[in-house]
């Protein structure tokens, strides 16, 4: 075909119709989604998307329609177009067209445009609502992490001066009543000392670990009590790599000798055993001492927190007139 402004003319008028129906589509889906963003408002503002792009999309093929006949006929009379869409109802014949625009297309086109960009709208924000769930769960759990790791720092520190403060007034007591146990209680209480240290780099350390520990620590105990302090162990080797919260053992132990009589001729019986159920159990027999002891409730309320906050099972606690059990769950190594 032969080069002619009018064929240039139209080209234009194309590329310009092109050009103009998506800046116009494009502005009309932003403006709407800016205006109602809510979801419950999505109804709403899809219905008036709709009937404004629509109506925005006619409008600019009518005009370019407009200058497209002007450029072909060189006329504004649409009478010669003999091509037109037509709809009779009742003899009367209703016409869709109007200088080249076809009011049926432009709600097409515009269908057509509206989806591909919800969709788009659809991927990108679903894509961001999944990246700000991910960094929430991952501030959280650090929180979480953080909270745990701190309650949990805070109870170990509140163990060492407990154990040490009890332990220095033993001391102190066989200093006076028999210097050279005195001396073997010190190097004895060094060696635990030492394990207690220890403790506060883990959270969790291996039943048998925690037997070796209380066989010193109830060393020091049977120096100063004799034969009023009883301590039998009997734990299935199979159970000792199981896991429990450093200082358990000593923390129940040091409850019961607080607050019992410990006498030869009325000795504080205490147990240590394992049963079928993977637990724990710790009894003594009660004889409570007649004068109040003062209590600051780190003991068995510091095992209870620790269990909790590591997310295992809550000890159980059982206490009749005669015995006092303790059960806890040992947790498996993973």
């Amino acid at each position: 075909m032969p080069f002619s402004w009018t064929v240039a003319g139209r080209l234009m008028l194309t590329m310009t119709s092109i050009v103009a129906t998506w800046h116009l589509n494009r502005f009309v889906i932003f403006k709407f989604r800016e205006q109602y963003p809510l979801g419950s408002q999505i109804i709403k503002r899809l219905v008036l998307t709709f009937l404004t792009g629509m109506l925005g999309t006619t409008l600019v093929l009518w005009l370019t329609g407009i200058a497209r006949h002007w450029l072909i006929y060189q006329t504004l009379d649409d009478s010669m177009i003999q091509h037109y869409v037509t709809f009779t109802i009742n003899n009367h014949r209703l016409s869709l067209w109007f200088y080249g625009v076809d009011f049926v297309k432009a709600a097409i086109m515009f269908l057509l445009f509206l989806p591909v960009y919800e969709a788009l709208f659809f991927a990108v924000e679903s894509r961001e609502i999944k990246n700000r769930l991910q960094q929430s769960e991952r501030e959280k759990e650090a929180l979480e992490k953080t909270n745990l790791q701190s309650q949990l720092e805070a109870l170990k520190q509140q163990v060492n001066p407990h154990f040490l403060f009890n332990s220095l007034n033993a001391l102190g007591t066989l200093i006076e009543e028999d210097p050279p146990q005195a001396s073997l209680f010190l190097e004895e209480l060094s060696t635990v000392y030492r394990y207690l240290l220890r403790s506060n780099e883990q959270n969790l350390t291996t039943l048998g670990a925690e037997l070796d520990f209380i066989h010193s620590y109830t060393h020091l105990l049977k120096t100063r009590y004799g034969a009023g302090l009883k301590i039998t162990i009997h734990v299935d080797s199979v159970h000792e790599a199981f896991l429990l919260p450093p200082l358990t053992l000593q923390l129940l132990v040091e409850n019961a000798v607080k607050h019992n009589i410990i006498l030869p001729e009325q000795p504080l019986s205490i147990s240590i055993f394992t049963n079928s159920d993977n637990q724990l159990v710790i009894t003594n027999n009660l004889q409570r001492k007649n004068t109040k002891i003062h209590s600051n409730g780190l003991g068995l309320n510091n095992i209870l927190t620790k269990y909790k906050m590591l997310g295992q099972t809550v000890p159980t606690i059982l206490e009749n007139e005669s015995q006092f059990s303790v059960r806890l769950p040992l947790i498996r190594y993973n």
